[in-house]
């Protein structure tokens, strides 16, 4: 019995000349020595054979391949058999159409349709989520632009932004990890990344956690989300993580060390410390509804959705940035499409329109205007530079005192990693009602809090914050905390010293308790201990043992390479590491280093600055982490 006679048997739902299609294009594909294809061609092959395919549809088949990257024929007649089934349970209305479905859903129209997906786990068919498809078209427009000419995946850009390729396309971490870079500038070191257009199962799982490790240490919340979840493509998960990195790029100059004019947007009475607990989103709204007043207008902004939905706040925000190429003539048009249609031809004279389409501005999407508002900003923030006053003075001595910005910004990042509620963005106004506090402490020490005495109710008066920053303290103490002379008011009041205090040894006590309960004999473990085990793995490396967290030798980045390279062979490859004799080596070290340990798993939240300086509270975090990843 020829090969044919038995693909038709056994497929029974493919015709004989269809199945003579698909061998023959699979023999045109890149096979392996195993006679598999990559996964990632295996859509295009499909709709070369079946034009009449839309990509989601062969997307939503290919998932019979589960997490394998690459696909035999036999998987591929699979792909086709299914196809078939669901042809079959449309009826005749052919492949790529759903109307009785939809009809059934209550979706009247083709474009209603299109702007949202219900999402089915394969695993667990209770299980949905909803994507907006507004969302996932401009992050995927965002990405394209981004992204466009890189040397590593420009062959894969642009994505389609109107299927769900941009979910394919995110699978091996190498997109992400790139977004990463562009939102942030050298948070990774691509030297690490795994590349090429075969990656296989392991190597897609290094770059995910790069990606992932990466996403933490620039302010992302993503305590839900694993490297499988990457890889499976959840779709969900991707886009939200999408958002934030995108978010966290356009909120990066929004900045008053940046932009020293926005002191500009002070209200009457308001201090430049109040002013610089404000998060980026307030800031924005402050900007625009500046600008509005300047421009003699009667409204105000509170919001990204509603207030901008008719988009005459836009119109006349655009007209008072770039008066010569924005009018207020889409104030004229009753219309609310066409006129967010206008106001975005005028945005388009500036180069501005990004991000929102006249629907989305219709409709209010929070996200996309937000983010179009923040390229606004980004592009023409219009505000004139300060004289020399008593006010920039003061702005000055904030601007050259930095000393406790790069240990708060690490345990802030540490403390949203502990997924606690509300998100810490500004680690001496986020923690001072002692809430974010005591959920660190309850979820490292299970059980010490009593929530039935804790004030959770916000806005919380002072007097309530301190006695919840007071309970803080004792239960500190509880556990041998050195809090000598901190009272709960001084968290309240947002003490650097003090605080940095307290959180540090909550940081250095989940660390110390994370690798105590990996330990065999589960005792407590000093820092001597972390010492100790440090010079053991770098052992067969080129430095020499250190004494401490604090010795010198650590600024050259290479006794960490050692530790790694001791609990990887071979994950360092020494024609990237310099001689360390100068400080920018020291730093192409340090950064090497933290993107190494991102790789093999490691959360890591210091900065490369911090290895060279030898800071010894960070260096026992990179420390400990590695610890608990090379015993766990």
């Amino acid at each position: 019995m020829s090969g044919s006679q038995q693909f038709a048997r056994k497929y029974p739902a493919l015709k004989p000349w269809d199945i003579e299609a698909i061998v023959s294009e699979f023999e045109k594909q890149d096979l392996d020595v195993n006679r598999a294809m990559p996964r990632r061609n295996c859509t295009d092959m499909i709709i070369k054979i079946e034009p009449q395919r839309e990509y989601d549809e062969v997307r939503e088949a290919l998932k019979i391949l589960g997490n394998r990257e690459v696909a035999e024929l036999d998987d591929i007649l699979d792909v086709f058999t299914k196809l078939r089934e669901g042809d079959k349970a449309r009826g005749p209305s052919g492949p790529g159409v759903g109307n009785a479905a939809r009809a059934f859903e209550g979706i009247t129209s083709e474009r209603a349709y299109e702007r949202r997906t219900i999402l089915k786990s394969e695993q667990n068919a209770s299980s949905a989520h909803t994507i907006n498809e507004d969302e996932r078209e401009e992050f995927t427009n965002h990405i394209n632009l981004a992204l466009a000419g890189d040397s590593d995946i420009g062959y894969r850009l642009p994505i389609n932004p109107h299927t769900m390729q941009l979910f394919d396309e995110t699978r091996d971490g190498l997109v992400l990890s790139k977004l990463i870079n562009y939102s942030t500038p050298d948070t990774i070191d691509e030297r690490v990344l795994n590349r090429g257009r075969r990656l296989s199962p392991f190597q897609i799982t290094e770059n995910n956690n790069v990606a992932i490790n990466s996403a933490k240490a620039i302010g992302c919340s993503v305590v839900n989300i694993g490297s499988q979840d990457l890889a499976e493509g959840r779709e969900h998960l991707i886009l939200g993580l999408v958002w934030q990195i995108i978010k966290i790029g356009l909120f990066a100059n929004i900045d008053i060390k940046l932009h020293p004019e926005l002191y500009r947007l002070l209200e009457d009475g308001e201090t430049l410390e109040d002013f610089l607990k404000l998060p980026a989103d307030a800031i924005l709204l402050r900007w625009f509804n500046y600008h509005l007043a300047a421009a003699g207008w009667h409204r105000r902004v509170s919001n990204f959705s509603g207030d901008i939905k008719d988009s005459e706040n836009y119109t006349v925000l655009l007209s008072q940035l770039v008066p010569a190429e924005c009018s207020r003539a889409p104030l004229h048009e009753r219309d609310l499409t066409e006129r967010a249609e206008q106001m975005l031809q005028n945005a388009d004279r500036i180069g501005c329109r990004r991000y929102v389409s006249p629907k989305t501005v219709v409709n209010g999407n929070p996200k996309l205007n937000l983010a179009f508002v923040a390229h606004l900003f980004n592009t023409h923030p219009c505000l004139a530079p300060l004289e020399e006053t008593a006010d920039r003075a003061e702005l000055d001595e904030y601007l050259f005192d930095d000393r406790y910005d790069r240990e708060a910004r690490a345990f802030a990042l540490w403390l949203n990693s502990l997924n606690v509620d509300p998100f810490v963005n500004y680690l001496f106004e986020d923690i001072k009602d002692g809430v974010v506090l005591l959920q660190a402490f309850d979820k490292i020490f299970p059980g010490s809090v009593n929530w039935k005495k804790v004030n959770t109710r916000r806005p919380l008066m002072r007097f309530k914050q301190i006695e919840n920053t007071n309970m803080a303290v004792d239960l500190g103490q509880a556990q041998n905390f050195s809090l000598v002379g901190i009272q709960g008011a001084d968290i309240t009041d947002g003490v650097p010293t003090l605080v940095l205090s307290i959180v540090w040894q909550l940081m250095r006590a989940n660390i110390v308790q994370t690798l105590a309960s990996l330990s065999t004999h589960g005792q407590r473990v000093t820092d001597q201990d972390m010492v100790q085990w440090a010079n053991r793995v770098a052992g067969s490396g080129r430095s020499q043992p250190i004494r401490s967290f604090s010795d010198p030798a650590l600024a050259t980045g290479h006794f960490l390479l050692d530790v790694l390279n001791g609990m990887k062979s071979g994950i360092v490859d020494p024609q990237l590491v310099t001689p360390g004799h100068t400080e920018d080596d020291m730093k192409l070290n340090a950064k090497y280093a933290i993107s190494i340990a991102r790789k093999l798993g490691a959360t890591i939240f210091l900065l490369p600055e911090d290895i060279v300086e030898v800071k010894p509270k960070m260096i026992l975090t990179f420390i400990g982490s590695l610890m608990a990843i090379h015993q766990g």
